[in-house]
């Protein structure tokens, strides 16, 4: 594995390059950009499991931390900005063409959960990438507008957000809060038992994913550009690409079995598949090796035949 550093703008973009076991840098290979989850980074699902897998089978992946995130750079921190996000898979590209091992017209695209919703966003306008896969993919800026799930909770969103800015602007410290709680006992405390959220504090809270490029840390005042967010409009017209999409059967709060189902039904693609994980919630398809396998079979094939 290789630690690298490519440019988003005037922005620095993490990343670890992971290579064939018999990698030799004189021939051509196919590679994958994989994006990681919202709030997450890439020693986590996108990188250690997905991207490491998908390298042990014969490409070259990338993967790498979101701008203001994790290892990236960009300030404010701990901004969750889709515009910057999408970009970041842009600049991905820009970075493997540069690569004389890397062959240009075999690059695809892999997103997994939040990271999912961008990648598509992406591969719309970057038809560089000519095969996109998703894992359990969320359309972050519906879960941002559904909110607590009542009618008005994106305009209560963004006035409390218009008030923080507010704030900021006069002086005031900046708000950070956080994606979930911070612990198993917290989450408990709160009553919250939506087994996406249960699942979600137990991989990124606990030993089981925890990972100092994930703080759990998130900027309030940036949150509006989200709530504005749809990473599947214009499916119906621009993403034309080979499509694989895999989901877990089992639903939760964050939506992606929905959202799998929506973009299926929506995109362009005259080649495109859904997989239904059987007995898998979302986050079972991060790092469960029996349901990980089964996506990773599946993604095999796919990149295989497109790439």
């Amino acid at each position: 594995m290789e630690t690298i550093r490519f440019a988003n703008r005037n922005l620095e973009v993490a990343a670890d390059l992971r290579f064939p076991a018999d990698f030799d840098p004189a021939k051509k290979y196919p590679a994958i950009v994989c994006g990681h989850p919202i709030s997450s980074c890439k020693e986590q699902t996108s990188g250690s499991i997905y991207g490491e897998r998908l390298a042990e089978i014969g490409y070259v992946t990338l993967a790498f931390d979101a701008s203001y995130q994790g290892a990236s750079s960009g300030e404010p921190r701990f901004l969750e900005d889709p515009a910057t996000r999408v970009e970041d898979f842009k600049c991905a590209v820009d970075h493997l063409v540069t690569l004389p091992y890397v062959d240009e017209e075999r690059i695809g695209v892999l997103g997994i959960c939040g990271g999912g919703g961008y990648a598509v966003n992406a591969a719309m306008t970057e038809h560089r990438f000519k095969a996109v896969g998703t894992v359990v993919a969320a359309n972050y800026g519906r879960l941002m507008r559904e909110g607590d799930f009542s009618p008005k909770a994106a305009i209560a969103t963004l006035e409390a957000i218009g008030k923080q800015r507010t704030a900021e602007a006069r002086g005031g410290e900046p708000a950070i809060t956080t994606y979930i709680p911070m612990t198993v006992a917290e989450r408990e405390q709160a009553g919250l038992t939506d087994v996406d959220i249960v699942n979600a504090v137990e991989y990124y809270r606990t030993d089981r994913g925890q990972s100092a490029g994930a703080p759990n840390q998130l900027r309030f005042s940036g949150l509006s550009a989200a709530v504005g967010f749809d990473a599947f409009h214009l499916t119906e017209h621009l993403l034309t690409q080979p499509l694989q999409i895999i989901v877990g059967d089992v639903p939760g709060a964050f939506g992606s079995y929905r959202d799998g189902f929506e973009l299926y039904g929506r995109a362009a693609s005259a080649d495109k598949n859904l997989l239904v994980v059987p007995g898998a919630s979302h986050y079972d398809l991060y790092d469960r090796k029996e349901y990980v396998d089964q996506a990773l079979e599946r993604l095999q094939a796919f990149y295989a035949e497109h790439l």
